[in-house]
């Protein structure tokens, strides 16, 4: 954990503290969300590059809640492209949570004066 150093002006130290400690995880778990999601939309992306070259009537099979069934990929394709825009649109909201949240974060630390303590 970073020790930090901070003028007690918005509230005693351990406030402080806790208050930096927890925007400091909001913001490391909202780039972790956004950075799994990006990696479940370009397995999206490689799946659906490599079902276009192949004929919609040609058998294939998707792992739904757990269970693989088998579809063709006339009827997989279009449910792998929505499920691609749902996965971007949700990446999107978290990228404007996290500048939100980052805008948070500095203004606190701002507000706050806190900086780095040297080790």
């Amino acid at each position: 954990m970073e020790r930090f150093e901070g003028l007690m002006m918005g509230g005693d130290h351990t406030e402080i503290q806790q208050n930096y400690s927890k925007l400091q995880s909001d913001l490391q778990a909202l780039a972790q969300k956004i950075g799994e999601l990006e990696s479940e939309a370009e397995e999206h992306d490689l799946v659906i590059s490599t079902l276009s070259d192949v004929e919609p009537s040609r058998k294939c099979f998707r792992m739904i809640g757990g269970v693989l069934v088998e579809r063709t990929v006339g009827d997989v394709s279009p449910a792998l492209q929505a499920n691609l825009e749902g996965i971007k649109k949700v990446i999107e909201t978290l990228a404007n949570q996290y500048k939100s949240k980052e805008e948070e974060f500095t203004s606190f630390v701002k507000e706050d004066n806190i900086r780095q303590a040297r080790a």
